[in-house]
């Protein structure tokens, strides 16, 4: 008894809360609040499932009438002890675990205020938009540092333990359900299911990173300094100058490096040719910048 309450007080001492811990938990909040509202008004209507701990509730739904809500926090409590160490620490184990409650807690309540039938019997408009704002819900979770419990868990336990990879893990766990979702309500929606998770990682994907996409540039030029200044003058960006050698001939060569957005490519290439028509370039694709010119590099926890 002592050795748990020492346990316990440690666990405590461990956390801090800042003005960021504060956002990210209203972020959660907001976050699973969606995701529910994704469940009662297109998942749960349609017989449409995603895949995960919430997939399995509402394929056991459908023969007892338990409440999902409640079968998801009750799936997620033996994944949360067995994964418990591989969670990250006290800080995202309580975020983690607000995200279940209020994630179930939501998806229980909903039920006695949104229509039983959805907004529509259209299985493609349910799978669409139901992907959509599920992913949403799973973005802002995610932007505020927190899981969706179930496959997040589990697929942290199958990488630590077997040096699976996380998308390996999903694929698994979504797999699985999907195939009990076939033999459940059909094969149709199973598959239609299966477009649903994918439209989903899209939405999600977009609600943690953002529409602006980036470009990176690496310019070989013997107009190192005549491409640089237009660079900074003409699209207001700043360069990087690297030192490097060419390996056939030996010489030193200098390479720019730049990042310009989607709609400044263009400008760039033309600019770049302008200047040298027989310089080197490659672009390639950013997941994002952070600093001057961009989304400023800062954290909210002061």
């Amino acid at each position: 008894m002592k050795k748990n309450s020492a346990r316990l007080q440690l666990f405590f001492s461990q956390i801090e809360f800042n003005k960021r811990d504060v956002w990210d938990f209203v972020l959660i909040l907001f976050g699973a609040l969606i995701q529910a509202f994704a469940l009662r008004l297109f998942l749960v209507p349609a017989e449409l499932v995603s895949g995960g701990i919430s997939g399995l509730a509402q394929l056991l739904h459908h023969y007892t009438a338990f409440p999902i809500g409640m079968m998801v926090l009750l799936g997620n409590i033996p994944l949360f002890v067995v994964g418990w160490r591989y969670l990250g620490g006290p800080r995202f184990a309580i975020r983690t675990i607000l995200s279940i409650l209020s994630f179930s807690i939501f998806t229980d309540i909903l039920v006695f205020f949104l229509p039983s039938q959805g907004v529509t019997d259209d299985l493609v408009l349910n799978t669409i938009y139901g992907g959509l704002v599920l992913g949403i819900g799973l973005g802002v979770v995610y932007r505020g540092r927190g899981t969706s419990g179930g496959s997040d868990i589990l697929g942290r336990i199958l990488n630590r333990r077997f040096n699976m990879t996380i998308s390996q893990a999903y694929l698994i766990t979504d797999s699985l359900v999907v195939l009990g979702a076939g033999f459940v309500f059909g094969w149709t929606k199973a598959l239609y299911g299966l477009v649903l998770i994918y439209v989903s990682g899209l939405a999600a994907e977009t609600a943690l990173q953002g529409t602006n996409v980036i470009r990176s540039a690496m310019i070989v030029t013997t107009q190192t300094e005549a491409i640089a200044q237009a660079i900074m003058g003409d699209l207001e960006r700043g360069v990087t100058i690297l030192s490097g050698t060419g390996a056939y001939t030996g010489q030193p060569r200098n390479v720019i490096y730049c990042a310009v957005s989607r709609m400044e490519i263009n400008r760039l290439k033309i600019l770049v040719h302008d200047i040298d028509p027989k310089a080197f370039m490659v672009i390639g694709h950013a997941q994002e910048a952070l600093g001057e010119g961009f989304t400023p590099l800062k954290l909210e926890d002061q």
